[in-house]
């Protein structure tokens, strides 16, 4: 898979995650011809997910949603959650991806935090390609668990988080490079506090989230 094919599989994946609305519906034929062009490892994943939400009220896929992801922590899309849980830890943990992000002139707004699957993803996508890698590396193990955690909800997300796994990067020594230097510089001391995170730029044909 060329990194462009990546690079498209994880923002489609990105979108995928959000929460469904009014916002994603406008933009599923765009995902899906992007996602058409993909092969096999990601694009039949996406494209079942895609039918997926084709075939089901949107109400019902609201649902769902909140029911998975908000309300049960066995399938938290917060990476930190995985590795830190409910701890002082996990603060700590947080301002090293936005950190990161800061490093890469990747300022996001504040829409979510910065270790939320989708933030990651996109990030990935359409930022510092390399820091992105990065940091699916570093917590591919949370990613792995996730998946499997949605399998075993038989939620249809499964099938994203499929396609997720797909473009998971092998460890390169850059990509290892990376990872040290992300552990290394860690967030500034004096930081207090999580500040939230969204998303505030823009890729074509699938955008970035609002």
């Amino acid at each position: 898979m060329s990194d462009k094919q990546t690079a498209a599989a994880r923002l489609a994946a990105a979108w995928l995650l959000s929460y469904p609305d009014a916002t994603l519906l406008g933009r599923l034929d765009s995902i899906a011809a992007v996602v058409d062009e993909l092969p096999a490892s990601t694009g039949a994943p996406l494209s079942e997910f895609l039918a997926h939400l084709a075939d089901t009220p949107l109400s019902d896929v609201q649902a769902h949603y909140v029911t998975v992801f908000d309300m049960r922590r066995k399938a938290c899309p917060y990476l930190t959650y995985w590795t830190d849980g409910d701890t002082r830890n996990r603060g700590r943990a947080i301002l090293r991806f936005k950190q990161a992000y800061l490093e890469a002139g990747y300022d996001l707004g504040s829409e979510e935090l910065p270790d939320h699957l989708s933030v990651v993803l996109e990030f990935a996508a359409i930022g510092d390609t390399l820091t992105g890698e990065a940091l699916l590396a570093e917590h591919q193990d949370a990613i792995h668990l996730l998946r499997d955690a949605l399998a075993k909800m038989e939620s249809a997300y499964v099938h994203v988080l499929d396609a997720v796994v797909a473009t998971l990067p092998h460890l390169t020594p850059e990509i290892r490079e990376r990872m040290a230097h992300i552990a290394a510089s860690g967030p500034p001391v004096e930081s207090v506090g999580l500040e939230p995170f969204g998303v505030s730029v823009t890729i074509d044909p699938i955008g970035a989230r609002r």
